[in-house]
């Protein structure tokens, strides 16, 4: 008799883990967040070289969403100049645009110092690459969006 117990607690646990796998991987929005666009870009060179800026995010999806972290890399002229990794709590809203700020500590080394001041003064386009993951959460799942992004900046004093 003790056998036929552990045989159907077997099966119960079994199966159990079973419907979870199945269940799981619902919970992840059908389509993918998109990053639309970054704007709003300013590099703020008083005390230490800072970029700031707003990432446009769209969610597809007919559900509401959290942004946990940003975890990215920054390229400039095809230099690493950068790493952005932001803990934070953001809502996405469903089926809508939504911004999220970035603010992101430059390395001088790696992009040249009189390189930099001179393109700046001289308003020199750079080209600008994003690259990384956007970690978000749907009801308690979290699950990681691929960022890959380029876009051309002129900087002016």
């Amino acid at each position: 008799m003790r056998w036929h117990f552990a045989i159907r607690t077997r099966w119960s646990i079994a199966l159990s883990v079973f419907i979870l796998f199945l269940v799981i991987p619902g919970c992840k929005p059908k389509e993918d967040v998109q990053l639309r666009q970054i704007k709003d870009v300013i590099v703020d060179a008083t005390s230490e070289p800072l970029l700031k800026a707003n990432a446009i995010l769209y969610n597809p999806n007919n559900i509401r969403m959290m942004v946990k972290k940003i975890d990215m890399e920054v390229f400039v002229d095809g230099k690493k100049a950068a790493v952005i990794d932001q803990q934070m709590k953001l809502k996405v809203p469903a089926q809508a645009e939504f911004t999220v700020p970035l603010e992101v500590k430059l390395n001088m080394k790696e992009i040249g110092l009189l390189d930099a001041v001179f393109a700046v003064i001289g308003g020199k386009k750079f080209q600008i690459h994003y690259k990384g993951t956007i970690r978000l959460q749907y009801k308690g799942v979290p699950f990681s969006v691929p960022v890959n992004h380029k876009e051309e900046i002129r900087i002016r004093l």
